[in-house]
């Protein structure tokens, strides 16, 4: 089957979250089990065309956009460690800036231009190139108007189009591209589109919403979370819709890069280990201690690696501290996020220099000495569509504590004696949104670290967890089929 994914962000090109690790991952696997995966993204500033071997093509490719025509030329380049291929759209005046969708805070505010133009664009070089893919899988609201495209406005009457199938995965519900109605000529859409049918949203545009209505088998990242966006809690507003789509959402739970966060090869680590040979574990915490100034003890070392925002509970940790620090612990802190909580986790790291140490930054390589050099790994989120770092951390035998929500409840089982003696047992969960049940099971995990054969059951039962690709893509090709089947031409008599 020919594949197409219209996709934001890929690592290793840019990122700036889980689409990005879910957009280099998955076509590999896709790929590895026989199917023909082809990519486009924006070529984004920050890419860099020489270290990925970049090379510009002959095509280029006009779209209207509102008033104006735009062209993007294609460049071309390859997944690393693979042989998938992938396109970038090089428009300077739309992507050539410092960083994604934003900056200081603050949307770019003609996103509906840069993403509209994309979509559209996305579409078009595939004629250009001469490959006509039998599903189009986009990913969240900046390319959801490549599905509506298809749906609501011309590109379906061409035969080349016409038997496309439309894939949409929702990475998180909670960004859906909202914009104000005056600027629906952008979308190059019919004005009947702009209704309860279609991208109108209270008012305003939603692009998200257009793939929800259009799109012929919609995903998300986790199976708790596909019910979760059915309820007014989760829904953002959108709850109504999906659950009239019941019948087309499916929740796959992500995967991770096996070889990309593997204790026994990374690159990264003080010492490499596996969960045959843990002895390098304890040489990580050493290592990661003595580099965050924290004195080499041998009490319990959270860590935490997240965007400092509510969404993914930052504001429990802030309202229990006092409380958690008390416990015989040290915490390690890696996220940039709300300012606020930069000022908040920066005077509190000054108050307990022995205990909390924070980096306000991106840096990937301390990412992995922390998921390796931690005991345990702190997801007090609010929601989480899917989560990979409890993923990474039960690989690096670092024990989750999380809540219980979307693919946190999927993948971590919480230690209780029935699973401890059935060695299901993978980490510590609570389900009350509070700072109160956040410093209660932070408390459980802290006493159970005290008995180390407890531990290091909990350690191994994670270690041994097969959170690869291959399942998940093995569901993908199934919803692929099903996305294809709806347009497959009837045969003749």
């Amino acid at each position: 089957m020919k594949i197409y994914f219209v996709i934001s962000e890929v690592d290793p090109f840019a990122k700036t979250g889980g689409l990005a690790d879910v957009g280099g991952a998955l076509p590999k696997a896709l790929a590895t089990l026989g199917h023909e995966v082809r990519l486009v993204l924006p070529l984004y500033r920050q890419i860099d065309r020489a270290r990925f071997g970049l090379q510009p093509s002959n095509v280029a490719v006009s779209v209207s956009v509102g008033s104006k025509t735009l062209e993007g030329r294609v460049w071309q380049g390859q997944l690393p460690k693979s042989r998938v291929p992938v396109y970038f759209l090089d428009q300077p005046a739309l992507f050539d800036r410092a960083s994604l969708y934003q900056e200081q805070g603050k949307d770019y505010p003609d996103n509906l231009e840069r993403f509209s133009f994309f979509s559209q664009a996305a579409l078009r070089l595939l004629p250009a190139v001469g490959w006509q893919p039998d599903v189009v899988h986009s990913h969240d609201w900046q390319a959801s108007l490549a599905c509506a495209q298809l749906a609501f406005g011309t590109a379906r009457q061409e035969p080349f189009f016409a038997a496309m199938g439309t894939v949409l995965t929702v990475h998180n519900l909670a960004y859906q591209g909202l914009f104000p109605k005056e600027q629906w000529a952008l979308t190059q859409l019919p004005p009947s589109a702009f209704s309860i049918d279609g991208l109108e949203f209270y008012d305003q545009i939603n692009c998200l919403k257009g793939g929800l209505t259009s799109a012929d088998v919609i995903t998300t990242v986790s199976p708790t979370y596909a019910r979760e966006i059915q309820t007014p809690e989760f829904g953002c507003g959108l709850d109504g819709l999906l659950r009239h789509r019941a019948g087309a959402l499916t929740g796959i739970l992500n995967g991770i890069d096996p070889e990309e966060w593997n204790p026994k090869t990374d690159p990264h680590l003080a010492a490499q280990y596996s969960v045959q040979q843990p002895a390098g574990k304890a040489l990580c915490k050493q290592a990661l201690q003595r580099s965050q100034g924290l004195p080499e003890q041998p009490s319990l070392l959270i860590g935490m690696i997240q965007r400092l925002a509510e969404q993914k509970g930052i504001d429990l940790f802030v309202q229990g501290i006092e409380a958690l620090l008390a416990l015989p612990m040290q915490v390690v802190i890696l996220g940039t996020g709300d300012p606020v909580y930069h000022d908040q986790l920066t005077q509190l790291a000054r108050r307990f220099p022995d205990r909390l140490a924070v980096n306000l930054k991106f840096d990937n390589a301390l990412a992995h000495q922390i998921e390796a050099g931690a005991d345990a790994f702190l997801m007090p989120s609010r929601f989480e569509p899917c989560g990979l770092n409890q993923m990474y951390s039960m690989r690096f035998g670092t024990v989750p504590i999380a809540r219980k929500v979307g693919g946190l409840a999927d993948t971590v089982v919480d230690a209780t004696p029935e699973t401890l003696r059935d060695g299901t047992a993978t980490g510590f969960v609570f389900g009350e949104h509070s700072a109160r049940a956040l410093v209660d099971a932070v408390t459980r995990a802290v006493r159970a670290y005290q008995d180390q054969a407890l531990w290091t059951r909990l350690r191994q039962a994670g270690m041994q967890q097969d959170h690869s690709w291959d399942r998940s893509a093995r569901a993908y090709v199934g919803l692929y089929e099903r996305a294809r089947a709806a347009h497959a031409q009837p045969a003749s008599a």
